[in-house]
């Protein structure tokens, strides 16, 4: 895996999430549905709280909000500490979460500067699988873990079994450019590490289907917060835009929700992954 040997960040996620992509990052990226978060407070041995939470990876807030605002869980939260490398989203996330139970520190998957035994739930949305060393990172979860405490892994991810989301993926996942992407599954090397048989049971995951409201260009600014299209030089990026302009033209399989204001439906599915510490 290519990783800056100072940071130990991947460099594709290091400058395609750096300084000037943030705020598309945060406009385009979808939220997360209410009943995974649900089943995240279900999963957790004090449900009702209170609830000490560590979110790794916090990028630029768009978990933490969905969080914060969820019936049920928002309430029950203590303190949340977000731990993220990037200073641009860190600056994005300060920008966007108001809430005096909420902190964000710069820090990584294997330095979090949490207390031992301190969280918990730790979560991590639309981050894990660039994590560089996962047996390192699961060591400092445990470290973190409360006795009985959840590790939370969620991801969002578009669903190409609509035609045109499909030829949208087929579009720029040739871009990926053997980055280490959600769907690939490479991330499941978790359950095979030393660390995860010694201080986790069996992973539990959770799958939902799920839609959001979009437009042509809220799928292109979608595609291009993307870390591996970010710093795709100019002319590529263009001739991908256009590309993706035919395809959206077409709308093959499309579910309208305002045709009269180019409004459809962009369907994902969502999975959670529970990990409760032994």
């Amino acid at each position: 895996m290519a990783e800056s040997k100072a940071s130990g960040i991947h460099l594709v996620a290091q400058t395609g999430f750096g300084e000037g992509t943030n705020e598309l990052y945060d406009r385009a990226r979808p939220t997360y549905p209410s009943e995974q978060l649900s089943y995240i407070q279900s999963t957790a041995a004090n449900p009702d709280g209170p609830l000490n939470i560590i979110e790794l990876g916090s990028g630029t807030g768009i978990f933490t909000r969905a969080l914060l605002a969820h019936p049920s869980l928002g309430p029950v939260v203590h303190e949340l500490r977000a731990i993220e490398p990037s200073a641009g989203m860190r600056a994005q996330f300060s920008a966007k979460v108001k809430d005096e139970r909420v902190s964000c520190s710069e820090g990584t998957f294997e330095r979090t500067g949490a207390p031992d035994e301190w969280a918990d739930l730790v979560i991590v949305a639309q981050a894990w699988h660039w994590c560089p060393d996962f047996d390192k990172a699961l060591a400092e979860i445990s470290r973190v873990l409360k006795p009985n405490g959840v590790a939370i892994l969620i991801w969002n991810l578009e669903d190409n079994r609509t035609a045109w989301v499909k030829h949208v993926r087929d579009a720029y996942e040739r871009y990926e450019n053997s980055t280490p992407q959600f769907r690939l599954g490479l991330w499941r090397k978790t359950f095979e590490v030393p660390t995860y048989a010694r201080s986790f049971k069996d992973p539990i995951e959770n799958l939902v289907s799920f839609a959001v409201p979009t437009t042509a260009s809220g799928v292109i600014d979608r595609v291009c917060s993307k870390s591996y299209i970010t710093i795709l030089p100019d002319k590529e990026k263009t001739k991908l835009v256009e590309e993706l302009k035919n395809i959206l033209n077409e709308g093959e399989g499309r579910v309208w929700v305002d045709e009269s204001q180019g409004v459809w439906e962009y369907p994902y599915t969502n999975l959670v992954v529970a990990m409760k510490k032994k």
